[in-house]
């Protein structure tokens, strides 16, 4: 039976889950309104999903030291830190962020408990518990702020345990064999085919659709600048080391002696002898708290106030599944948008003042409140001389 409790000098005022940027920047944000009683928690340690990137990945937006003049740094988690300044790198790797990651940790004091599984978070007396697998942690409000690269999306492909998912990758380089087939055609996808070219090898880009020629107003749903600049130069460097199959809807992958088949819909084969990657994004981090983000039709939903649980008060989120309305919030630079939010909520509960303390955090883009902020976005000036970054193979015309 579960032991309920009231409050007691043992209760957080908040309790978060997850030491990565969402996590630790919701923190920094509710220490500056003078919040101590915080505790986080994370199953590894600050930053891990950072530190677990393969050794060629780096961060996709750049990093510039612009907070002097009131822009801050894309990759920063709080309007007056930057990782370009603390780094001196425009493209941190992950261990590098992680360490950018762990100085504002250090900075700001935060209580970090590491080697810490949360299994469920559920309403008590006087507040909210967060169940482990040792002990209950009580707190008066929760941030699931747990990330996404540890979740893999591999389960819609059969025969999964024949790949190797790209977060497994360590070095793309040390990786067996000469050619090598990839699934997924979005950021992952491109960015592991770019560092398998550059390491000699031939690669088979296979995708639903043609994410390399896909233009939006909104930057999550396009290649990144900077993808779109290494693409170019691996056709200039090591022209034909790339090949692309648009319209690759991949279903399953059968081990046939030392090769591997990857079937299509349709059913035709593609042969390789490598195991296939699959770069097939993630499946987010929400987990055991999962079902008080849904809605009735399976969709993910959060208060548009303060990005709380529509059906668990107190339990708010932060991260990289975060939408409203038509936008998502996938990259650091959007989810930071509502650290303040998350921090003002909680700070009025509480009944501390947060105008003063969060000013620059609102000044600086920390705190949006208007949610059609990407929703009706267009540029000024469209290119007239938009080209393919490259010829792009017929999927059915090409596999044999």
């Amino acid at each position: 039976m579960i032991q309920h409790r009231t409050s007691s000098p043992n209760t957080q005022d908040v309790i978060i889950v997850g030491a990565g940027p969402a996590g630790l920047g919701c923190a920094a944000a509710l220490k500056e309104c003078g919040i101590e009683n915080i505790l986080t928690l994370d199953r590894r340690e600050v930053g891990a999903a950072f530190s677990s990137w393969p050794a060629q990945m780096r961060m996709i937006s750049p990093s510039f030291h612009s907070n002097p003049f009131g822009q801050p740094d894309l990759n920063a988690i709080t309007p007056h830190t930057s990782p370009a300044d603390y780094l001196h790198s425009e493209h941190p790797t992950g261990p590098e962020y992680a360490k950018y990651l762990q100085a504002v940790s250090t900075y700001y004091e935060l209580n970090i408990q590491t080697g810490i599984t949360v299994s469920a978070v559920e309403k008590s007396i006087g507040g909210l518990e967060v169940r482990t697998g040792e002990k209950t942690f009580y707190a008066q409000h929760v941030i699931w702020a747990a990330g996404e690269f540890f979740f893999p999306n591999d389960n819609e492909i059969r025969g999964r345990e024949y790949c190797l998912h790209n977060s497994e990758v360590e070095d793309w380089k040390n990786l067996p064999g000469v050619e090598h087939a990839v699934i997924g055609g979005f950021e992952s996808g491109i960015d592991a085919a770019i560092h398998l070219a550059r390491a000699g090898k031939s690669v088979h880009l296979l995708s639903r659709g043609e994410p390399w020629h896909h233009d939006s107003t909104d930057p999550s749903r396009m290649l990144s600048p900077f993808t779109r600049d290494r693409l170019k130069d691996v056709f200039l460097t090591a022209p034909g080391t790339i090949r692309f199959y648009r319209d690759a809807d991949i279903v399953e992958v059968v081990k046939q002696g030392q090769d591997y088949l990857i079937l299509d819909r349709e059913g035709e084969p593609f042969e390789i002898s490598t195991p296939p990657i699959l770069c097939t994004g993630f499946n987010g981090g929400l987990g055991p708290v999962a079902s008080h983000f849904t809605d009735d039709d399976g969709q993910l939903s959060f208060t548009e106030e303060a990005d709380e649980s529509p059906t668990l008060p107190g339990l708010f989120y932060s991260g990289p599944m975060l939408q409203h309305r038509q936008s998502i919030f996938c990259f650091i630079y959007k989810y930071r948008g509502r650290f303040g939010i998350i921090a003002r909520e909680i700070a009025e509960r509480l009944g501390r003042e947060w105008e003063a303390p969060l000013r620059q955090w609102q000044e600086r883009g920390f705190l949006i409140e208007d949610l059609d902020c990407c929703t009706d976005c267009t540029c000024a000036v469209e290119n007239e001389h938009e080209t393919a970054p490259a010829a792009v193979e017929d999927y059915a015309g090409a596999i044999r």
